[in-house]
């Protein structure tokens, strides 16, 4: 396929005019490019945001790829992610791929001047991910901007349930639990993947959902982790590869327990073979004058209890969080017709291109992907030492930009 030559007229992004349309590149067209194309493909037809145009779509298989971009909606495929980088009519880069590779192209990106959305989690190694945020923050002082991934943000119920903490409706945070369960690797015979190998997926359950339950819990209650006590298991160690069995070498379970700012305690399990467990991220907010209570299997359902009540009244009432005066909600149906777990990466999208519009740093922000990626190692880092990691004993676990 051939580049467009380039064009020093070309405005960069900290001069790009509001009458150019944004051209959008994604690099991945497996499960999360295809949730990400999805949201690119609808945003526009719900919410205002400034015009872009789905320029590229980027995998290895060029036939693959270029299938995928046909049903998808992007104008053209590519396989070399560098070159497209390099294209004056790019302006931002959307990282789908494997975790192995966010560092090397959002660093890439964002020299490039390129505004960057990157997954989660942040990158496979704390190290990757430190390298990602310093060039994060500098290519801000260039007005080129920056987001992680954590697409759970963007449930109304959790946006709901982080609105009556913050206003106070639950008093006194004292402790939360999070549970993120799923059995896609329960039967012992499910295949190899990269998800499975610690050099492409840097490791399993934990970094692949339990960084949501651990995101949910800080951005939730505005708490940062200060000490944390991790335990990690693989339950199955050989999975059937393409030339035979394979080593697992990522966990498929973890343990954690977690002490935060603000005197609060909380705790996350996570699984990917809990049997009869599909996409179960269950989380459990207790205060002194209230209750929060969600299942992302139930997503446009809250449960809160008001303790303010009298105790002959009390109880978890539910909360279908459905309405116009919802977060993200006016945007879409009547009352009482709900939406999907593909709509968060609709929000995701409206939020960045409306901060980039804004030249305002959009949230999620990469130090706050790193923070989750400091907690991350410190449970590995537990579980592997059986021992509890403090601040001062991992200086990992101190927030930057949180």
């Amino acid at each position: 396929m051939t580049t467009p030559a380039r064009s020093d007229q070309t405005p960069s992004p900290t001069t790009h005019p509001k009458s150019v349309p944004l051209g959008v590149a994604a690099i991945g067209y497996a499960f999360m490019g295809k949730a990400h194309s999805n949201a690119w493909r609808n945003v526009a037809s719900f919410f205002n945001v400034p015009a872009f145009e789905q320029k590229v779509l980027v995998g290895r298989d060029a036939s693959a790829v270029a299938e995928a971009a046909a049903k998808y909606g992007w104008a053209e495929s590519a396989t070399d992610w560098r070159s497209v980088i390099e294209r004056d009519d790019i302006h931002i880069i959307d990282v789908c791929a494997p975790g192995w590779m966010h560092a090397e192209i959002a660093i890439a990106a964002l020299e490039a001047g390129k505004h960057v959305l990157v997954e989660k989690p942040l990158a496979n190694t704390l190290a990757e991910a430190e390298l990602m945020t310093a060039a994060a923050a500098e290519a801000r002082a260039r007005g080129v901007q920056s987001m992680i991934g954590f697409n759970y943000r963007r449930v109304p119920a959790l946006a709901l349930a982080r609105e009556l903490i913050a206003e106070g409706r639950l008093g006194t945070i004292r402790h939360v639990r999070a549970a993120y369960l799923q059995d896609w690797l329960s039967d012992a015979e499910s295949p190899m993947s990269w998800r499975l190998r610690r050099e492409t997926a840097g490791s399993g359950a934990l970094g692949d959902i339990a960084s949501h339950a651990i995101d949910q819990i800080q951005y939730l209650t505005g708490q940062t982790a200060l000490e944390a006590s991790g335990m990690l298991k693989t339950f199955v160690t050989e999975r059937p590869g393409p030339g035979g069995p394979e080593a697992v070498t990522v966990d498929d379970a973890v343990w954690a327990t977690f002490w935060l700012t603000g005197d609060l305690g909380a705790s996350v399990e996570a699984s990917r073979v809990a049997t009869g467990q599909k996409n179960s991220l269950k989380i459990e907010v207790y205060g002194t004058a209230g209750s929060l209570m969600f299942d992302l299997e139930n997503l446009n359902e809250l449960q809160f209890l008001d303790a303010t009540a009298p105790v002959r009244e009390q109880g978890f009432r539910r909360i279908l969080v459905n309405e116009p005066e919802h977060p993200y909600l006016e945007a879409w149906w009547p009352q009482g017709h709900i939406i999907g777990w593909e709509h968060t990466f609709t929000h995701q999208i409206r939020d960045f291109l409306t901060a980039i519009a804004a030249g305002e740093s959009p949230s999620p922000s990469f130090e706050d992907g790193l923070q989750v990626q400091r907690v991350l190692d410190a449970v590995e880092t537990s579980a592997k030492n059986k021992s509890t990691i403090t601040a001062v004993e991992h200086n990992s676990l101190i927030a930057e930009g949180a």
